[in-house]
């Protein structure tokens, strides 16, 4: 067990979004533990002593943001990605950066299954008696159209959330094909068969978008990826907003209405009365929250054991 320092020793860390209890708690016995929004007045004066900060999905970590924090030695990104940080600009100010790289797979996997459930499988709770003749109705109108066993599902992007949604997948009977800029071992394709771009657009049933946040995945898919796809996909978006044209989307998805669009991510967040996808019947949008379980958040949270490890001196398990 680490020796606890004293309490005039406690290095600042800066806590700018929602961490889990219980691992505030195991930092706030370590450092001087301030919970302060970056927009919040006070954020300036404290970022000048902090030698830690912990953040979520709306702290950008800027090269103005570290002129301004002489002492930072790590920001903890409680979270996957790091589209908010700098890295270069960390890099250059020798402040380490840290993050939970694993910690959502699962939550992401399963909420991306219940869309495609809710996509598929139509539902009714019955609250009250209907007649016979109404019965037979509401089982006839409940009829699904297609099974996922029947759907090829196509997954563009495949790290740790990619691939694992391609096993779940596989266990499902679904077909699964693939593109990923790296070459995957056949060992790890979790069943999954590796195509080209276009194969992977013209012949999925199912889009399941999983790639990173590197600047060349903006506006990854256009309005020439879209015109590869069939009249009626699912198109599911878990990984980043900005990834997607927005207006070439929503252009495609008003000329094929048998077409679904289940978007958690968007750009930006949260989005306005001028975000062009808004008031299309078969675009469903969610307010990011396929990560949004218990589990997860604390997982996440837990990146406060990499903040402590660099802040002792130590190495950290999932540097960035």
């Amino acid at each position: 067990m680490a020796k606890k320092p004293s309490t005039s020793s406690k290095p600042l860390v800066i806590q700018t979004e929602h961490l889990d209890d219980e691992p505030a708690a195991w930092l706030s016995e370590r450092c001087q533990l301030e919970i302060c929004p970056a927009e919040n007045p006070k954020f300036p004066d404290l970022l000048s002593k902090a030698q830690g900060l912990v953040i979520r999905t709306y702290t950008r970590i800027t090269p103005a943001l570290l002129k301004n924090a002489p002492k930072l030695k790590v920001v903890g990104r409680a979270g996957v990605g790091l589209d908010n940080v700098d890295l270069p600009a960390c890099k250059a100010a020798g402040v380490r950066v840290v993050s939970t790289p694993d910690a959502n797979t699962r939550a992401v996997i399963e909420y991306v299954l219940a869309l495609l459930l809710d996509a598929t499988r139509p539902r009714l709770f019955l609250s009250q008696v209907i007649e016979p003749d109404r019965w037979k109705e509401v089982r006839s109108e409940l009829r699904a159209s297609r099974q996922l066993c029947e759907m090829t599902l196509g997954i563009l992007g495949f790290g740790r959330i990619g691939s694992s949604l391609a096993a779940v997948a596989e266990k499902l009977h679904m077909r699964v094909i693939y593109h990923d800029l790296l070459e995957i071992p056949a060992s790890k394709r979790c069943g999954a068969s590796p195509v080209s771009r276009d194969e992977l657009l013209s012949t999925c049933d199912v889009l399941s978008i999983h790639v990173d946040g590197r600047p060349e995945n903006r506006k990854l898919l256009t309005a020439r990826d879209f015109a590869l796809l069939k009249d009626n996909p699912i198109i599911v978006n878990t990984s980043r907003g900005f990834v997607i044209d927005n207006h070439a989307l929503a252009d495609f998805m008003i000329a094929h209405p048998g077409a679904l669009a289940m978007l958690d991510v968007h750009e930006p967040e949260p989005f306005d009365a001028t975000y062009p996808l808004l008031d299309i019947p078969n675009v469903h949008l969610s307010p990011h929250i396929a990560s949004s379980t218990d589990l997860a958040q604390k997982n996440m949270s837990w990146v406060v054991k990499d903040v402590w490890r660099v802040l002792d001196g130590q190495e950290p398990n999932f540097p960035a």
